[in-house]
């Protein structure tokens, strides 16, 4: 293994565990707003600083800018907090917006999961109002068309506001994260990703390796595993990410996900260098925040639109 591969595998271990954390904190039942910036216009203005301050999506029709983890769109709606078969947790985030096919999605997906005995979603984040870049956590979820639920059955009662924002998410991952834990595992929970794999509109699925783990040893197989993806974190919850809709032409996609299944290819998940990396000698500069310039240009006019 190359000193670049280690270097890079250190970095995202970090970040991935940064992500964990963050997707475990509270949120709050009383949120402050955040101060005004004394120079928002100012060109190295961090992107995530800006869109991290936009409180209500714009108005209009809904357009999709960018990529994934570069972009931003307009005409976006929120996912109600409550429906019969979902609830939004840390709303106080104000992470629970989308562009209407995602909404639409996540409220059909929640009475589909009740069929194959699911109780209901918890939905954790989606997008901020207008997409962009995030204040914490995620470097995804820019675009609308990103979400996590969390791999936590929804309890048999409406939860209160400080339910949504202190209940933690279950670990599905075994301490030495070489497997699921079997004591939170349940058919279920495969029944669930399963579901979501194979609706049309689903890009990819993100899951710890462990949880892929345990799919391709208790599915079967399938063509649907092509689409659950081991990545770092993500023992909390999964994260689906759906295909650009049709019509939208600024909008990025992702390559299509390797062919075969991915069961083939754990071992390197599940390596020394990947679950206990050494940090690396001389110690990675920080990316600079992104700004707007690195932003599409349409987003300027996302961000400021009424």
């Amino acid at each position: 293994m190359t000193l670049l591969r280690l270097v890079c595998l250190t970095t995202l271990a970090a970040l991935a565990l940064t992500g964990a954390a963050r997707a475990q904190d509270r949120g709050s039942v009383n949120p402050k707003p955040l101060p005004p910036l004394a120079n928002p216009d100012d060109p190295s203005t961090p992107a995530k600083a800006l869109f991290g301050r936009v409180l209500q999506p714009s108005s209009g029709p809904t357009r999709i800018h960018g990529f994934y983890a570069k972009g931003c769109f307009s005409g976006g709606e929120a996912l109600p907090l409550d429906g019969e078969h979902w609830q939004v947790m840390r709303p106080s985030r104000n992470r629970f917006y989308g562009t209407p096919p995602l909404v639409n999605f996540l409220e059909r997906l929640s009475e589909k999961a009740v069929r194959v005995g699911w109780p209901g979603l918890l939905v954790g984040d989606m997008s901020q109002p207008r997409g962009g870049p995030m204040l914490t956590g995620h470097a995804s979820h820019q675009i609308g068309i990103d979400a996590d639920v969390w791999l936590t059955p929804m309890p048999d009662h409406r939860m209160s506001r400080a339910e949504r924002e202190e209940t933690s998410a279950t670990d599905m991952v075994r301490r030495d994260r070489l497997d699921i834990d079997p004591d939170v595992w349940t058919p279920n929970h495969l029944r669930l990703i399963k579901l979501t794999a194979e609706q049309p509109e689903v890009e990819r699925i993100f899951v710890n390796a462990a949880i892929k783990k345990a799919l391709c040893r208790e599915s079967g197989g399938g063509r649907w595993l092509s689409k659950v993806r081991p990545m770092y974190g993500h023992n909390y919850h999964y994260h689906i990410r759906l295909s650009c809709p049709a019509g939208q032409g600024e909008c990025q996609s992702q390559d299509p996900p390797p062919s075969g299944d991915g069961c083939e290819d754990l071992d390197y998940w599940f390596s020394d260098a990947v679950l206990h990396p050494k940090p690396p000698k001389v110690k990675p500069k920080p990316k600079p925040p992104m700004t707007m310039a690195a932003l599409p240009t349409a987003c300027r006019a996302v961000l400021k639109a009424p």
